[in-house]
């Protein structure tokens, strides 16, 4: 663990760069497809919500978690209930990486670049159930979400990120031993739909 570097958490004085930090608010798209009600249906729906992604200080690489924004003007509460596509977030983490399939000498924490260069983002998401359309007595269950987002830096412009998968991750259970005394759990990634991510221009 060592000291966040400087630079990514403070703003130049362009006032448009995207930043990792309060100043920046991102638009999250999500479009889910066969996920499961409480009535036992599958279903496919569009949401969305408005983030801020806040680091925790003293962390290589960055990591922290989301702060959810409500647009109060467009009528989503904090319950997250509002008309159309707006849900509310419990829990979430990021963490910028490298490729976490292909590791290699992790040359980016050894000081070889003025600023870090991470081409991932792992986010992390846990939603409270999200009502559907209609009388309000289905919803979709609450979900544990996973994606890896595509990250990179512009010296003007700040941060890009770009969507990608949504996955969940579903367990299965082998015996361990011919004898059925012991067993292993193994967790799958299951694309469940997709993600975009667009900067709040303001």
């Amino acid at each position: 663990m060592s000291t966040s570097n400087p630079s990514r958490t403070t703003t130049t004085t362009l006032s448009l760069q995207r930043t990792l930090t309060e100043e920046t608010t991102w638009d999250l798209k999500f479009l889910l497809q066969s996920v499961p009600t409480e009535q036992g249906r599958k279903v496919s729906e569009f949401f969305s919500a408005k983030v801020q992604f806040i680091e925790e200080v003293g962390y290589e690489p960055p990591q922290g978690a989301l702060k959810q924004v409500f647009d109060t003007t467009s009528g989503d509460q904090e319950e997250g209930e509002g008309p159309g596509t707006s849900f509310k977030i419990l829990s979430s983490r990021w963490k910028l990486s490298e490729d976490p399939n292909e590791r290699k000498d992790g040359l980016w924490v050894w000081g070889l670049f003025a600023e870090p260069l991470y081409p991932f983002l792992l986010l992390q998401i846990e939603t409270d159930k999200i009502p559907l359309p209609g009388d309000g007595a289905d919803w979709i269950k609450p979900l544990k979400l996973y994606a890896q987002i595509n990250h990179k830096r512009e010296k003007n412009e700040g941060v890009f990120l770009s969507g990608g998968s949504l996955n969940i991750k579903e367990a299965e259970t082998f015996k361990a031993d011919p004898f059925g005394a012991a067993s292993v759990t193994v967790y799958d990634d299951v694309t469940v739909g997709n993600l975009q991510i667009q900067a709040v221009m303001t």
